[in-house]
């Protein structure tokens, strides 16, 4: 069988994000999921039209030819719980499993620009021969507006590869700085619309700061969407919620990590004395708060590090996971009965439940975020703002060394 998305962006009112199992941050645009019969090939085609990019497929050829229609994969069955995101880049991994989303970054600029020739790089020459970069006499600004055409040239090509919605990195270097992020974004926004990118296909990356969580929600309130990322504290996803963020993204595995080399954060302490992961527990206490009260964001579980994490973040509105955890649930065959074993474990049933302090549920302000965010959550926030910020640095410099490009 074979699966068309529209080549055309849909055309909707509203902007919230719909709950799983829709496609990745896109609020009506849906991809079906085909069911696998005996000796059929799965092909999932994306309609191009009018763009220069190949189609792109996905084939199962190599599953077992003794599938018979009664029988699924472990993919297929925590695929009906939550929206399972392959954690890839681009080129060879869109084969194996074509994205319902992507994110557009200085990481992937910079992968761009490692590798002599992908179907991206003219997205990048033709930032740099932005004749309105160009005229700028002062080096930094003119390198950063030739970032900027880049980011957005890159998400408009990867807006006609997939379904769902682009998100584009905000630069890090900005994340103390509410009025900068916002501007940022709303610079970022107009280029989109320069070239035709309509805003219900975007999303905007920003750092969990309190200032960032404050221009998330200006933006929001302007109808921008906002992806708020380095989440690692509840108070941080109580606070990014209450400002109405369309998507909190929380590292499970760096949590984890943290944990097992330090102590003296008592939102973890706490959790591993109730014998909990806690990674694991505060997606489910940020699920919980955002279903019990009816906030609007949507939960990505990120850092997701094998199938044991993936089956206990069942019913959470985004996992983002590894392809050798994908390819493994995709190998892996269930039987009717045992499909129906695995138990989602995040629900507005199970959130009307759950419990929380007053001390939880106060109105987050920057004060009472800083006093409730433990050393965990500051060191892991502070080292992913100054990965992406280098990062962006790095792009930065690249594109000093190679402007003006050839022909230019």
């Amino acid at each position: 069988p074979s699966i068309q998305t529209l080549d055309t962006a849909p055309k909707m009112s509203a902007i919230t994000l719909s709950s799983p199992p829709s496609s990745l941050f896109s609020p009506s645009l849906q991809v079906a999921r085909p069911k696998l019969a005996v000796g059929a090939a799965l092909n999932v085609t994306f309609n191009l039209r009018r763009s220069p990019f190949r189609q792109i497929r996905a084939s199962t050829n190599n599953l077992s030819s003794s599938l018979d229609a009664g029988l699924s994969t472990e993919l297929d069955a925590v695929s009906s719980f939550s929206e399972i995101v392959p954690d890839t880049v681009i080129f060879d991994d869109f084969e194996r499993f074509p994205p319902t989303a992507a994110t557009v970054s200085s990481s992937l600029l910079l992968g761009i620009l490692s590798l002599p020739d992908t179907i991206f790089k003219s997205a990048v020459d033709t930032a740099l021969a932005d004749s309105e970069c160009a005229r700028s006499d002062k080096p930094d600004v003119r390198l950063s507006c030739f970032s900027n055409k880049a980011l957005v040239n890159v998400g408009a090509d990867l807006a006609k590869l997939v379904p769902g919605r682009v998100s584009t990195e905000v630069d890090s270097r900005l994340a103390y700085d509410t009025h900068g992020i916002v501007r940022k974004a709303h610079d970022l926004l107009k280029l989109y619309n320069d070239i035709e990118v309509p805003p219900e296909r975007l999303l905007f990356k920003i750092p969990s700061t309190w200032q960032g969580i404050e221009a998330a929600r200006v933006l929001e309130s302007e109808g921008i969407q906002t992806h708020l990322t380095f989440v690692y504290s509840f108070a941080q996803a109580a606070a990014a919620a209450q400002a109405g963020a369309s998507v909190i993204q929380i590292f499970v595995g760096r949590i984890r990590d943290w944990a097992r080399n330090h102590s003296g954060d008592p939102e973890i302490e706490a959790a591993l004395n109730r014998g909990e992961d806690p990674g694991l527990a505060l997606v489910t206490k940020a699920y919980n708060y955002i279903h019990k009260y009816s906030y609007k964001s949507k939960l990505m579980a990120a850092a997701v590090r094998n199938k044991q994490d993936l089956f206990s973040l069942l019913g959470v509105d985004y996992i983002i996971a590894p392809l050798k955890v994908l390819q493994s649930l995709k190998e892996s065959v269930t039987s009717p009965d045992e499909k129906y074993a695995f138990v989602r474990r995040l629900s507005p049933q199970s959130a009307a439940i759950y419990e929380f302090t007053q001390d939880e549920l106060v109105r987050w302000d920057q004060k009472s975020l800083a006093s409730a965010m433990g050393p965990a959550a500051v060191e892991l926030l502070s080292a992913g703002i100054e990965g992406y910020a280098d990062q962006a640095k790095r792009v930065e410099e690249l594109f000093g060394k190679i402007w003006p490009p050839p022909n230019v």
